[in-house]
């Protein structure tokens, strides 16, 4: 199944970097994309709860999907991640 949720605090390339790179690293999650102009993040996964891991990691990561809780620390690991993915481009 292939899936795309809006995100929030998706601001260059550096967080795209990051994002595509932390979802393609889990099981049964492929085909990554990120459209910054869009702020959505789309990719392939085999069932309902490798959905719900996908979305939990880019919370994790600081792109929490729209609608949910955006907190300060959310905001600031986004900023971490965002630096990291840039570093790795």
């Amino acid at each position: 199944m292939r899936s795309t949720v809006h995100i929030q605090n998706l601001k260059c390339g550096g967080c795209a970097a990051t994002i595509i790179t932390k979802l393609s690293e889990v099981k049964n999650i492929s085909g990554v994309t990120v459209d910054q102009e869009e702020e959505t993040v789309s990719f392939d996964y085999y069932n309902h709860h490798d959905f719900e891991r996908a979305k939990h990691i880019l919370s994790m990561i600081g792109y929490p999907i729209l609608g949910a809780d955006n907190k300060l620390y959310t905001k600031a690991k986004s900023y971490v991640s965002c630096a990291i993915g840039k570093m790795h481009k």
